[in-house]
């Protein structure tokens, strides 16, 4: 019988409530665990702290998500390559098989010249999958309501135009560049490690919307992994910051687990099927 894919909750899932929130409320709900985003909140920076929460709540961290984010530059260290060193070493502390990483911003030009050979060398010092995620064009405003779409990633929103070991495919995202998830998914292949499920409407923003309420093939994808055999991990990674209340928010997470278990659960129990090229394992 194939092996039951984790469903984990990205910490950034209960903005602008803290990570401790997010370990209680995957605990509650029954998430297989947490995605540590590492950002401006003190505790997501303090890895004890987190140990102590993961321990407490019975929820291990599945993935660490480095800081990497336009508002998380300076977190940990100004400089790109220590931050993305510590999100490792946080990881191995954590026992997190896992470290989502942005590419790198076009102005980060050394940083960028030897990302993937700094991706690479990482992964054999610590055996740690750093899975490199699809982006989206960024929209600059031009003034009385116009703008002009922009790509701020060096060489491009799409990590598989350099090719990594390993890939993180974020639905949200895949929406906002209008990109076919599930031709991402076939050209990431093998090396498809980690999944952000969201949803998205195609609108030129970052939603991460609840999966299901959006255009985004969510359930498709999740059948596609289920019934290739995949080993990675699934994170909601969804947007709550407008739920009328902590109760709201825990019913939107709610749904999201619900989801990502009946499209995971019932394609790899009563539908193995063949896998698509490119993602059997």
């Amino acid at each position: 019988m194939t092996a039951r894919i984790p469903v984990g909750l990205s910490t950034a899932s209960v903005y602008p409530q803290p990570a401790g929130a997010a370990f209680e409320i995957a605990s509650e709900l029954g998430y297989d665990g947490v995605e540590l985003m590492v950002w401006a909140d003190p505790v997501s920076q303090d890895i004890r702290a987190v140990d102590r929460l993961s321990a407490r709540s019975g929820m291990p961290v599945l993935a660490v998500h480095a800081p990497c984010l336009l508002i998380s530059q300076r977190v940990w260290s100004p400089d790109p390559v220590e931050r993305l060193r510590k999100a490792v070493r946080a990881a191995g502390d954590l026992g997190a098989p896992t470290v989502v990483l942005h590419p790198p911003f076009r102005w980060q030009r050394k940083y960028a010249d030897r990302f993937a050979e700094l991706v690479s060398s990482l992964e054999d010092e610590s055996g740690i999958a750093i899975a490199v995620e699809n982006m989206f064009p960024v929209r600059r405003p031009l003034g009385r309501g116009r703008s002009v779409e922009m790509n701020a990633f060096k060489p491009s929103v799409d990590p598989t135009d350099v090719g990594h070991r390993n890939y993180t495919l974020d639905l949200s995202h895949s929406a906002a560049a209008h990109m076919d998830a599930l031709e991402l998914a076939k050209r990431m292949g093998e090396s498809l490690r980690h999944i952000h499920l969201a949803d998205g409407s195609g609108a030129p923003k970052d939603e991460h919307m609840v999966p299901g309420r959006g255009t985004q093939p969510c359930a498709e994808l999740c059948e596609l992994v289920a019934r290739a055999g995949f080993d990675g991990q699934v994170v909601l990674e969804v947007n709550t910051r407008r739920a009328a209340s902590s109760a709201a928010r825990r019913e939107m997470l709610a749904e999201a687990l619900l989801f990502a278990r009946l499209h995971l659960d019932w394609a790899a129990e009563g539908e193995a099927g063949e896998a698509r090229p490119g993602l059997s394992r």
